[in-house]
């Protein structure tokens, strides 16, 4: 019987969403669900909902739920991470604020830019006593890590501790039909086949061909660049900035264009507020999602912990798959985020890279990719190399190297000058106080 230990389930509806797809596994019958939230009444609510769940679907769950971490951990075979350190507020409100005190916009602030910097380093320290505790109490399990930034703390864990971890992002799975589909293609989608690699949120669709072997890119780039210069109204108008780095770089990135508009240097200037509205790029998005989902709450508490005929459907997350195919030996593959031994030469080799994993009883198993096109390697390595020296000054609990990542972002350093990153991120050390270790 597979214990899983949901680390963050007072995140309700993620939790239904890893947890409700594993009881709908057919490979997965007895099951155990060990809770773990440092909210009591968000804990509750999610026990509350899938204990709901499991009887409605006839499902033999063991369902704890625990406020002590290393009472949830003790025979732990599987740990989901989703835990938000900081929370809307008061850490991501600051992590908005201060910025915009130098005039840097940010959309979503939550994976690269000084946004994702600091989110990083106030939640590695908490991801350090995960590591400790599950290096104690269950050093076998396999650590399913969705939090964010993705990259940054699924390198620090498995270049720093001894946890097994594995990187799972949602971008992936959706990539394909998020392209196709707006561009009048859908017919194209059955049977279609594709190959994606790279780094989380930017990982290339390299490759995308039909059910008959036909390359589908040279009329999805027809579409799309005919949608982008205002020739066609065929397109997806949340995809504007995908789209241009398709232009410029030649493939498709899996992750939004609120997303990569922060992650690259050449949508979101102060002296060109044009660049906005040509590429419908939404300022403040992730503060707006937050509201929307705080003030939506309760409604959404009924639907889902009040309601005594809740059941689940099948969504596209990786974890039941990930876990039955190590149960069963059924391999399965999936895209995940893992260090980079090899796999993509042509980037740094302590980096993470998100790439092809084989699944089966011998745990994970990344796959070799080769050298991605030099353009597309050369465009990842300005996120990595954030991502390094934020890993770095993680470990080293020094500013210098705090201030290093934020002179390296791509976004930020096209905006600010050397004396304004620095001043900024000494305000974001004094605003966000104790939710931060010391830095030296």
């Amino acid at each position: 019987m597979p214990r899983i230990c949901f680390l963050g389930a007072g995140s309700t509806v993620f939790a239904k969403s890893v947890l409700g797809d594993i009881m709908l596994h057919e490979d997965l019958q007895e099951l155990e669900f060990s809770l773990h939230d440092i909210d009591p009444v968000r804990l509750e609510d999610s026990r509350l909902m899938l204990t709901t769940i499991a009887k409605n679907l006839g499902k033999d769950v063991q369902i704890n739920a625990s406020l002590n971490r290393r009472e949830a951990l003790v025979g732990s075979d599987y740990l989901v991470n989703a835990v938000q350190i900081g929370g809307y507020d008061p850490c991501t409100l600051t992590d908005f604020a201060i910025p915009k005190k130098y005039q840097l916009q940010q959309t979503i602030a939550d994976t690269l830019g000084i946004g994702g910097i600091f989110r990083g380093l106030r939640t590695i320290p908490v991801m350090e006593e995960f590591a400790a505790d599950i290096e104690d109490i269950c050093p076998d399990a396999l650590l399913l890590n969705y939090t964010n930034p993705m990259s940054i703390l699924t390198g620090y864990m498995l270049r720093y501790t001894g946890v097994k971890t594995l990187g799972l992002c949602h971008s992936v799975q959706g990539c394909a039909r998020e392209l196709l589909n707006p561009l009048g293609m859908e017919d194209t989608l059955p049977g279609a086949k594709w190959y994606i690699a790279g780094i989380n949120h930017q990982a290339w669709l390299l490759e995308i061909r039909d059910k008959d072997g036909n390359d589908l890119y040279p009329e999805i780039k027809k579409r799309a660049f005919a949608f982008l210069d205002g020739l066609s109204d065929i397109g997806n108008p949340k995809d504007k900035v995908r789209y241009e780095l398709m232009r410029q770089f030649g493939y498709y990135i899996t992750e939004s264009s609120e997303h990569n508009a922060e992650y690259t240097p050449w949508f979101i200037k102060r002296n060109y507020p044009e660049l906005i509205s040509r590429y419908n790029i939404p300022i403040d998005e992730y503060l707006r999602r937050c509201v929307r989902q705080i003030e939506s709450w309760q409604k959404m508490r009924a639907e889902i912990v009040e309601n005594g005929n809740l059941i689940h459907t099948r969504t596209s997350e990786y974890a039941a798959s990930i876990i039955a195919a190590i149960e069963t030996d059924k391999a399965f593959r999936v895209h995940g985020n893992v260090l980079n031994t090899g796999l993509i030469p042509n980037l740094p080799a302590n980096s993470c890279v998100e790439v092809p994993c084989l699944i089966d009883r011998n745990g994970v198993n990344p796959c070799y990719v080769g050298d991605l096109p030099e353009q597309c390697a050369a465009l990842n390595r300005t996120n990595i190399n954030v991502h390094l020296l934020t890993i770095q000054a993680a470990h080293t609990r020094r500013k210098e190297d705090v201030y290093r990542a934020a002179l390296m972002d791509p976004h930020t350093a096209a905006e600010l000058s050397i004396d304004d990153i620095r001043s900024m991120c000494d305000d974001l050390f004094e605003a966000h106080g104790s939710w931060l270790p010391k830095y030296v």
